[in-house]
């Protein structure tokens, strides 16, 4: 699993892997003429062709992560391929476009109109004439009250992940004739649009039994471009074949093989030729950019042996040749491995010629998750000064920039830049500014070289732990023109002399402390004009003996280097205002549950997906917790456990709202409060890097696009001569 990915959306908004004060908060930046959501950063890169230029036929291989456990994506171990295999294979009223908003499909729907809003709200669905299941059935009303009633929560027999939406439907009922459908909600419901994606049939639908095993492994009636063929978890691969009953354009490909490959495995399948598409890591890039270059001398050195130097080799031939025989069989065997790694690199190096990478921003983003729950991070002050602390721009620029993608920090915790809701609401906050996240952590009591006590916990990386210089060093100070005063950080006890704080000058006994506390913090001030001690600004703040020092928790696997990166600058970055971290890495599978959603951690980077409605899967996500019955604290997937009655509010009126402009507004709104409670601070959004072969085309880097399946093909190959018939699919045939 990897925590820096996401699944499908869903009602409990899917991971890959929130008290505000009165506070004023400034107006949206962009807010005037232009529209502040701005355009989507990066676009779609997926080779686009013409589908008169694409061959009839041939088998795509797409490495995904896993073969699902269930084709049923309203089921909670759902994941992302469930999601793929049902864009392909059922119906959705709407779909993602370019900019992350819904657009109707016109495959299934002709029509869908808000009709009344008085008594009730009424939605009336005109289907498409030629909409089918593969039975043969009409899509009608019976598999849209099926669905309704599977979902709307009202019947515990369904094992269902989410009712979000379908909760608020009174009655669904057949229209004028079979390709009307009406539902009628018994509240407003905003996010309409969200509802009947997919859209199963009633054989699935009608009863617990049949939607809690009978979708399972296999779906009987469906209503795409394909159909599945088969799910085998013995070769970890699920077919899809060309459905003979699809209505529209017919797909070009004939089969869809999704087969599960580890990342780290990834470059060996697509050498090896086992796969055609596979979402890769940057490491993989840089092996498939490495390939496209000519050999020469100029050529970057990669592989095994790369970091060996002439002298390297000379010795090595030495060794191999010398007259100490058990040494040079030792070091003949290990040439031989060598060069056998080296044969092995160099075929694959050119297998990946046949490939290239195409690149987009995934729709999702990394965030920075601060634990509010206990510790130093439930204090709003503390969680402001760590945000405040944070380059946003620098650490997009670490992950994006290399890779040649924009690298801009998100503005947003609702949107990405582009769909509807999007404006930059970050100035709730305000910018980076150290100076302002040091006030924060001495009005919190935090403060540089008090006395601290040292502490070693086994098993963890400290990056600026207390044994590092700054910790508890201590130096002699003077301020310009002499003796002006003494500077006093931390309550200490008369007659320690002031030892064991950080940087400190010596006590003035002629100055009592009661006279240098001039109110906020106690023992944080001292006499107007006392100049700081040497390097105050990147010392230890600490109080009550405790160096502030937070527990940083991230994943250890090979997928995860990214996110260990950032971790990195962004223990730098805190270091630099005194606060310390502490890094733990855990195994993935332990990460999220043991970690994550346990509240075990006090900072943490995941990835949530964008979505087209905020207003419904946001809100779990940044919902204030509120005690469950059994006495526990019920937090939603309000990881950081920081939330508002404002920001509550605010959601509930604007997934009630049916102006699509008052909406925008609420949600803007929302999203400032959330970033002014700094629960979780929104880091940039994901690269979104993919290896395709170079024929394959309407495939790739998707960005918020939903993938048109029907399109995807091989490219035609040119023919050889006049009147010369086109060959056929060049790959995967």
């Amino acid at each position: 699993m990897s925590h820096d990915g996401v699944g499908p959306r869903a009602a409990l908004r899917s991971l890959a892997f929130l008290t505000v004060g009165v506070l004023a908060v400034p107006a949206l930046a962009g807010c005037g003429s232009e529209d502040p959501a701005g355009k989507p950063l990066a676009g779609a890169d997926i080779a686009r062709a013409d589908r008169s230029g694409i061959a009839d036929g041939g088998t795509l291989r797409w490495a995904v992560d896993t073969v699902p456990d269930t084709l049923n994506a309203f089921q909670s171990d759902a994941d992302a391929t469930t999601t793929r295999i049902a864009q392909a294979v059922l119906p959705s009223m709407y779909r993602m476009d370019g900019r992350g908003r819904p657009v109707r499909d016109p495959d299934y729907l002709e029509s869908a109109e808000v009709v009344d809003t008085e008594p009730r709200q009424v939605v009336l669905y005109r289907l498409n004439q030629q909409a089918v299941w593969s039975d043969g059935r009409e899509i009608g009303a019976a598999d849209f009250v099926a669905q309704w009633r599977a979902l709307s929560g009202k019947d515990t027999a369904y094992w269902t992940a989410r009712n979000a939406g379908y909760d608020r439907i009174e009655k669904i009922e057949r229209g004028k004739n079979d390709l009307e459908v009406k539902v009628t909600f018994s509240r407003p419901y905003a996010d309409w649009k969200s509802l009947f994606t997919p859209l199963y049939p009633k054989e699935v639908m009608g009863t617990p039994d049949s939607f809690n095993d009978g979708a399972r492994k296999k779906l009987k009636v469906t209503a795409g471009p394909f159909t599945v063929k088969e799910v085998d978890t013995e070769e970890d691969e699920v077919t899809l074949t060309r459905s003979t009953r699809w209505w529209g354009d017919p797909a070009r490909l004939s089969t869809i093989v999704l087969r599960a490959v580890p990342h780290d495995e990834r470059i060996s399948a697509l050498s090896a030729g086992t796969v055609d598409l596979a979402e890769i890591d940057p490491a993989a890039v840089r092996r498939i950019t490495a390939a496209a270059l000519p050999r020469s001398a100029s050529s970057p050195l990669m592989g095994p042996g790369a970091e060996r130097s002439a002298a390297d080799a000379l010795r090595s031939w030495a060794v191999a040749n010398g007259s100490d025989e058990e040494a040079a069989d030792e070091e003949i065997s290990a040439r031989k491995k060598l060069r056998k790694k080296m044969a092995k690199y160099a075929r694959q190096q050119k297998a990946l010629t046949g490939f290239e990478v195409r690149k987009s921003l995934e729709p999702a983003y990394t965030q920075l998750a601060l634990n509010g729950a206990d510790g130093p991070l439930a204090d709003e002050r503390v969680r402001r000064a760590v945000a405040r602390a944070l380059d946003r721009k620098a650490i997009a620029e670490t992950v994006l920039k290399p890779l040649g993608l924009p690298a801009e920090p998100l503005g947003s915790h609702l949107a990405l830049s582009g769909q509807a809701a999007y404006a930059d609401g970050s100035g709730a906050l305000g910018e980076q500014d150290a100076k302002e996240a040091r006030a924060l952590l001495a009005d919190a009591g935090w403060v540089p070289g008090g006395p601290v006590k040292k502490e070693k916990d086994e098993g963890e990386e400290a990056a600026g732990s207390e044994g590092e210089k700054g910790g508890d060093s201590e130096e002699d100070t003077e301020s310009e023109g002499g003796d002006d005063g003494t500077y006093i950080v931390g309550e200490e006890d008369e007659g320690d002399g002031g030892d064991g704080g950080d940087n400190k000058a010596p006590r003035d006994s002629g100055t009592s402390t009661k006279q240098l506390k001039q109110g906020g913090a106690p023992g944080a001030y001292a006499p107007k004009g006392t100049a700081a001690p040497a390097r105050a600004e990147n010392a230890r703040v600490a109080k009550d003996g405790k160096a502030l020092t937070l527990r940083f928790v991230l994943p250890s696997g090979p997928g995860s280097d990214t996110l260990r990166t950032v971790a990195g600058r962004i223990s730098e970055m805190l270091e630099r205002i005194g606060i310390g971290t502490k890094i733990t890495k855990v195994d993935d599978e332990s990460y999220f549950k043991d970690h994550i959603a346990s509240g075990e951690y006090d900072l943490a980077l995941y990835s949530w997906p964008a979505t087209a409605y905020p207003a419904t899967d946001a809100r779990p996500v940044y919902a204030k917790p509120v005690p469950a019955a059994d006495g526990s604290l019920n937090v939603e997937q309000n990881y950081t456990r920081v939330g508002t009655d404002q920001v509550d509010q605010l959601f509930d009126q604007a997934v009630t709202t049916l102006d699509a402009s008052e909406r925008r507004a609420l949600l803007r709104k929302a999203d400032s409060r959330i970033w002014a409670a700094a629960g979780s601070i929104p880091l940039y959004q994901r690269p979104q890097l993919v290896a395709a072969r170079k024929n394959l085309a309407n495939a790739g880097a998707f960005g918020f696009r939903t993938p048109v399946y029907e399109d995807m093909g091989f490219l035609k190959k040119p023919a050889r001569g006049p009147g010369a018939k086109s060959a056929g699919p060049s790959a995967g045939d």
